[in-house]
């Protein structure tokens, strides 16, 4: 059996290139719209995925206010192993100037340019971590904001989506999704240039295993810092079924974060099993709940404030089951 290249097996060397495909069995992609005007929020996602049979895709379109979801097991899928791309016949097509979503009565497209993107050309989201081959899970937010045109129709109505502000990313993996992880993403803050995100859970690759959260904070005036290196900046983080805590902090920065939001009102999200070729519960993701997020440098506070526009996800198989399980046994309305 022909052994995997380097890339092949997820990792990426210090100033490589993090959005083209990496030929593993799961590609994600992710993008995310927040309108603080109206309070709505609709994001998009695509895992390409593979098995023995070829090429799948996990696609998803979900909106908040409403609770609007759709998902689908697309029958095929390509990744671009060039630049960032994600394409399943018309039903999906992405790259970092147009994302194009259509699920028949449901579908979006849009127009992405002015892109603030990842501006540190050493390492992306997972540091050096994006160097260690066979991680069962890398993580990248490429894109921390840029100007939105166009629309999407939701459940039969039109939201324009024009002068939205955008967030994307990519993660990718050798098997599919990590056994617990918990993420989150912020824009609607006072100052539309600011960003927030955080992804962390269990990494393991071999007999390696190691619990990791790295935190990005993109400011106002341009900063954008990144906090997770266990050695050097760490990150303490507790998660429980409706907050999310989370501290980290260097010799010069620090971030606090706070958020809340009830798991009633969670989207279920698929996760794909690419080697089954099918999709399973697994993510608990609010489009709207609140995140709260203080950022110091050198223990003096530069820049604080508040969204309820907040994405908040605790990602897991069994309890996103749960979740499920607990739901259809409540008590349906007459």
């Amino acid at each position: 059996m022909k052994r995997p290249t380097y890339r092949a097996s997820g990792a990426t060397l210090p100033y490589g290139n993090l959005l083209a495909s990496h030929d593993v069995a799961m590609e994600g992609y992710f993008w995310r719209f927040t309108m603080p005007g109206s309070g709505r929020v609709v994001i998009a996602l695509a895992g390409i995925n593979k098995s023995d049979g070829g090429n799948w895709s996990t696609l998803g379109l979900a909106a908040h206010p409403g609770g609007f979801l759709r998902t689908a097991e697309h029958p095929s899928g390509s990744a671009d192993p060039r630049i960032l791309g994600a394409y399943a016949d018309n039903a999906f097509r992405g790259n970092a100037d147009r994302l194009q979503v259509d699920f028949g009565d449901s579908h979006l497209d849009v127009r992405i340019s002015n892109q603030r993107f990842w501006p540190h050309r050493r390492f992306g989201g997972s540091s050096y971590f994006q160097s260690v081959p066979a991680l069962n899970q890398y993580w990248h937010p490429w894109l921390l904001g840029g100007r939105v045109e166009g629309s999407a129709v939701i459940d039969g109505q039109n939201w324009d989506l024009t002068g939205a502000q955008v967030y994307g990313e990519k993660n990718w993996g050798k098997g599919g999704f990590p056994e617990s992880w918990w993420w989150g993403q912020a824009q609607g803050f006072t100052d539309p240039r600011a960003c927030v995100a955080f992804a962390g859970g269990q990494v393991s690759a071999g007999p390696l295993r190691t619990e990791v959260t790295a935190v990005v904070a993109a400011l106002p005036d341009g900063t954008v810092l990144r906090l997770g290196n266990p050695l050097t900046s760490q990150v303490e983080t507790t998660v429980s079924d409706d907050r999310w805590t989370l501290r980290g902090y260097s010799r010069k920065w620090s971030v606090d974060i706070d958020g809340t939001a009830p798991i009633a009102d969670a989207h279920i999200l698929p996760v794909p099993i690419p080697a089954e070729r099918r999709n399973v519960p697994g993510a608990l993701e609010h489009l709207g709940g609140t995140m709260s997020v203080i950022v110091r440098r050198r223990g003096t506070i530069v820049w604080k404030d508040r969204s309820r526009l907040a994405a908040l996800e605790h990602g897991g198989l069994d309890r996103a089951q749960a979740e499920l399980t607990r739901r259809e046994q409540l008590p349906q309305d007459r």
